[in-house]
């Protein structure tokens, strides 16, 4: 199944004219999950020309102004647009606290139905097709990076079944049966056994992992070993290392290093501070030294997998 990932926002603490907050949004069939919900999140869906009404989860990786001040304005636009699901939400410690604030300090014409969890464990959430995983980070507050992980599935060989299928002359409601076979059952068609380990194959699940502000720590390592694809915030070139360690942050080097030894197949860096407008390529080629297959993330960028 395809995954496509909307990058809403790419900025740092202080959006510029072409870069929005951080917001990253991961659509997988018809589960669509927010990382972090800078300001003005809520209009970048509209410039993407995405329903926002359709958002299932939302993820926090933390409180910081530039990651979360997108939330009240995402819960009115959603209320006003009569949103009928139930947001789920995820955070570190503290978010059930901070999700009530919002609605004592707003007091919105309508309320959304939410759930919240605070998250205590590396395994946030688990579905029949994929599960988010966590770790902390090393940031001046609770922060969390995530992984979503596609879970491997069954298909069907279809040259094998082909063949098959030619000289047994299934009827039409014979078909039905076939899709057992991704399911690891055997089937039996015109009294001949179709074995499911025989007709079909394991395609590997997709990884991608978010990683933004922190320090460099082996935690981003771990979590992001194997990605398909890796996002990490990249806010400082490497001459900035020291102010990048002093604020607990990545430079755009360390970012690649991470992507390197975490055996990554794809970069995007992302959480582009105000001081490279214009001048982003600068991080790129630096990263690039260090590990070629990176991409720089601009706003409203969208990537499949």
């Amino acid at each position: 199944m395809e995954i496509q990932i909307t990058f809403l926002g790419t900025s740092q603490a202080i959006p510029t004219i072409t870069r929005n907050h951080t917001a990253i949004l991961i659509n997988y069939d018809s589960n669509n999950l927010l990382f972090d919900c800078g300001e003005g999140t809520q209009r970048q869906f509209r410039k993407a020309k995405i329903n926002p009404c359709r958002l299932t989860h939302l993820f926090i990786t933390h409180w910081h102004g530039d990651h979360i001040l997108g939330i009240p304005g995402l819960f009115q636009t959603l209320a006003l647009n009569n949103y009928s699901k139930t947001l789920q939400i995820y955070g570190p410690k503290g978010t059930k606290k901070y999700i009530k604030e919002i609605f004592n300090i707003f007091m919105p014409v309508k309320k959304i139905k939410i759930q919240i969890h605070e998250i205590n464990s590396k395994k946030v959430l688990k579905t029949p097709d994929f599960e988010i995983q966590s770790t902390k980070l090393n940031h001046n507050c609770p922060c969390l990076g995530y992984s979503f992980i596609e879970k491997n599935k069954l298909r069907i060989n279809k040259q094998k079944l082909n063949k098959i299928l030619k000289k047994i002359k299934p009827k039409k409601q014979d078909l039905k049966k076939i899709q057992q076979l991704t399911k690891g059952k055997d089937i039996i068609i015109n009294k001949q056994k179709l074995k499911s380990d025989q007709l079909t194959y394991e395609q590997k699940g997709k990884k991608i992992t978010i990683i933004l502000d922190t320090k460099i720590t082996n935690n981003a390592i771990n979590l992001a070993k194997n990605s398909d694809l890796l996002i990490t915030e990249s806010t400082y070139e490497d001459k900035e290392k020291e102010l990048a360690s002093k604020y607990k942050h990545l430079t755009c080097t360390q970012a690649a290093q991470i992507a390197k030894k975490a055996n990554v197949k794809q970069l995007f860096l992302t959480h582009i501070s105000q001081r490279y407008e214009f001048k982003e390529k600068k991080l790129l080629n630096q990263a690039r030294k260090i590990f070629p297959k990176t991409r720089l993330a601009e706003d409203l960028t969208k990537v499949q997998i």
